[in-house]
């Protein structure tokens, strides 16, 4: 069975929540206007950029050593990559600035530095895959809201930073119902729709906003708004967000280049973790994953693309 026939086979079941009030963290409407707000506001910045001054941008790392002529706020490590090879281009996952700077690979370099580029296979891998992780995070509440009908009031709530040790990734949701035992069949579902927005090689977009923007954007998300003051204190009166295809949430980051570094995934489990208010309860979503191209030491016979549930995996 094809990915897209499990998904529309299997959301249906999803949606057979208790009938309650029309309500979601993102309804098409909602979701709408903030990809319009985000849009406009990477535009703004764009522009305000002003004068364009060249910075030198020195890449260490295979074939050689070499150093690249670039715009200021506006040219990024993957235009780097883009000058360097299309090999480049296709196994980067992470930049590193200046030797310690972990660095989205969208992200506008602001000024002369040196830059190298991280895929799964360095030698001391922690950094990447911390944002491996967290971009499973960042993943997966795209799946939930995809995968959830209205009546089923989903709102999402956070997802905790990678925590490697735990072998999984997480992300918080609440919904309008204390009683959800989820199926078989239904973490199949979310797994592949995981597994569909990793097959849109979707880019990962960083964008540093101000407070007001982001309650803006988040006006219709109650816990994002119950956040967003905290974390705009602690960073100056910045929120940093990014998006993924329409997908939009607030995360400090990094976040891996594009969505297809995802490989195998499963969401192997759901608990619930506390009642919230008078019907509602707040669940954790839990994961695990591979980049792609990585294999398992036990992979029985399936489907392709089909989600994979072994519980013994190994990443670099």
């Amino acid at each position: 069975m094809s990915v897209n026939k499990l998904i529309s086979k299997n959301f249906k079941v999803i949606g057979k929540l208790p009938q309650l009030q029309n309500f979601r963290c993102c309804s098409g409407i909602s979701l709408k206007q903030r990809n319009e707000l985000f849009t406009a506001e990477q535009k703004r910045q764009r522009e305000n950029v002003g004068r364009i001054e060249k910075i030198e941008v020195r890449y260490l790392g295979l074939p050689e050593d070499v150093t690249l002529v670039m715009n200021r706020e506006l040219s990024t490590p993957y235009n780097c990559a883009q000058h360097l090879s299309e090999g480049h281009c296709k196994r980067s996952v992470l930049a590193l600035v200046d030797g310690n700077v972990p660095w989205d690979m969208h992200r506008p370099l602001q000024a002369s530095c040196t830059l190298q580029l991280l895929h799964f296979t360095v030698s001391d891998p922690h950094v990447v895959n911390r944002t491996f992780w967290r971009s499973c995070s960042f993943m997966l509440g795209a799946a939930l809201q995809n995968a959830f009908k209205e009546n089923a009031r989903l709102q999402l709530h956070s997802f905790p930073g990678p925590n490697i040790r735990t072998g999984s990734f997480i992300h918080d949701i609440v919904l309008g119902t204390r009683v959800w035992q989820p199926t078989k069949t239904e973490l199949r579902a979310l797994s592949a729709e995981m597994i569909k927005l990793a097959a849109q090689d979707l880019k990962f977009e960083r964008l540093e906003v101000n407070q007001e923007l982001a309650l803006e954007m988040f006006k219709d998300c109650r816990y994002k708004k119950e956040q967003l003051p905290s974390i705009s204190q602690q960073n100056r009166g910045r929120i940093i967000l990014y998006r993924m295809g329409t997908h939009i949430d607030i995360s400090r980051g990094p976040m891996i280049s594009f969505s297809r570094f995802v490989g195998k995934c499963t969401v192997a489990a759901i608990h619930k973790l506390a009642e919230e208010g008078d019907c509602d309860a707040l669940y954790r979503v839990q994961g695990v994953a591979l980049p792609s191209g990585f294999v398992l030491n036990h992979n029985p016979a399936r489907l392709p693309n089909e989600p994979f549930e072994e519980s013994h995996v190994q990443m670099a």
